[in-house]
């Protein structure tokens, strides 16, 4: 189930768009990089240029779930080999909204934009400190995962194919207030009384729409009443509040052979058991509620906003635990696993209720089904590095 290789000119092309947006947008204030299945194998990096000391803080600093250790750029794996020119994509696009101690960085950023890699890799390692992420027990090792944006067809009115909602939030909704449970949206009729009119589109799988609410977002190719066609986001709205649970340990519960393949192997079960798929979607309480928003050119390089406020970068976004590392933190990450060796810089900039721990990340593997095959595999072993402008006290940041 690794993502097959797409085509080198497909992702050049598409690299340059993104590229040339971002360095007209940021000079007044995509494209994804290559999947990361084709991503650099992790290999043994050359001896870096000679850096500055690390300055005042040469101890553990600890923040609320976890510790940072001043570590020496040769520590990283794959330092020399990381693609400069799809580093910068993501620190430019992550400065439409820098925390604090990254926003005096911009400038520069921008200028090198133009830059060789060369100049580029030495900028960061003249200005960057890394600390190795550690559990605050010392463990350096975490977890990696992944997530995308699917891509599903829809019907802006329902029909006989297409008849399973998706909402804007709901009359009286109150963030971070329980709501309804999502047995309870399906049944009670006060529950589906402060829905009604609140329906953006309809899908034609409930699977499909549970995939929508595990992920957050999504792109909805859509049939207007009149028969036209566009292409559309739904983003992240809230939710009902209500515990996540996952819908593939409650078919192991059930005995359901381990699902090897997601989403399929759950609709072949749903079709071969259609009198218990509502029992099924029930088993978890979480709902999500959506908006939609218009998809441009420009908008449709990148991946959904996210909780930082940024458009997420494919290959080069990643969720945390923000009591772990805040977002906008440029972080570098290494993995090696059956499913993907990385070895490259990437930011903070999203979090999820089940990325939670010191050295945990989820890891935003772009559009579509391609995306979604990669991030349906991915979990395996996880080493973080927070990269922080030297100099300044990295305990600030909590």
């Amino acid at each position: 189930m690794v993502p097959a290789r797409p085509s080198a000119g497909r992702w050049r092309g598409l690299a340059a768009l993104a590229a040339t947006a971002i360095v007209a947008v940021l000079a007044g204030c995509a494209s994804s990089p290559p999947t990361p299945a084709t991503a650099p194998r992790v290999s043994v990096p050359t001896a870096p240029p000679p850096q500055p000391p690390l300055g005042p803080l040469t101890g553990p600093l600890t923040h609320p779930k976890s510790r940072w250790v001043p570590a020496d750029w040769s520590e990283l794996p794959g330092v020399q080999d990381d693609a400069m020119h799809e580093a910068w994509i993501v620190l430019m696009a992550n400065c439409q909204r820098p925390n604090a101690v990254m926003a005096p960085l911009c400038q520069e950023l921008r200028r090198l934009s133009i830059g060789t890699p060369e100049e580029q890799r030495a900028f960061l390692l003249e200005r960057l400190q890394p600390y190795r992420v550690e559990a605050l027990d010392g463990q350096p090792q975490g977890l990696l995962t992944s997530y995308y944006e699917p891509v599903f067809e829809a019907s802006r009115t329902p029909t006989s194919a297409f008849a399973v909602p998706l909402y804007q939030t709901p009359a009286g909704w109150v963030p971070r207030r329980p709501w309804f449970t999502r047995q309870q949206i399906d049944t009670l009729p006060e529950a589906q009384a402060a829905l009604r009119g609140r329906e953006i589109a309809w899908l034609a799988d409930p699977v499909d729409a549970l995939m929508l609410h595990i992920q957050g977002s999504g792109r909805l190719q859509i049939t207007e009443p009149d028969g036209s066609r566009r292409t559309v986001r739904l983003a992240f709205a809230g939710t009902n509040e209500q515990p996540y649970r996952s819908v593939q340990q409650w078919l192991a519960s059930q005995g359901v052979s381990p699902i090897g393949r997601w989403p399929e192997d759950v609709k072949d079960w749903a079709r071969q058991n259609p009198q218990r798929v509502q029992q099924m979607l029930w088993s978890n309480p979480r709902y999500v509620f959506f908006r939609e928003e218009p998809l441009t050119e420009l908008d449709a390089a990148f991946g959904p906003r996210g909780a930082q406020g940024v458009p997420l970068t494919a290959g080069r976004s990643i969720a945390v635990d923000r009591e772990s590392i805040p977002y906008g933190t440029p972080v570098w990450l290494a993995t090696s696993g059956p499913v993907a060796q990385l070895s490259r810089l990437v930011v903070a900039q999203d979090t999820g209720s089940a990325i939670l721990g010191a050295v945990r990340a989820d890891f935003f593997a772009g559009t579509g089904a391609e995306a979604g095959r990669f991030a349906a595999r991915m979990k395996q072993p996880l080493r973080l590095w927070a990269l922080w402008p030297r100099g300044v006290d990295p305990s600030g940041a909590f």
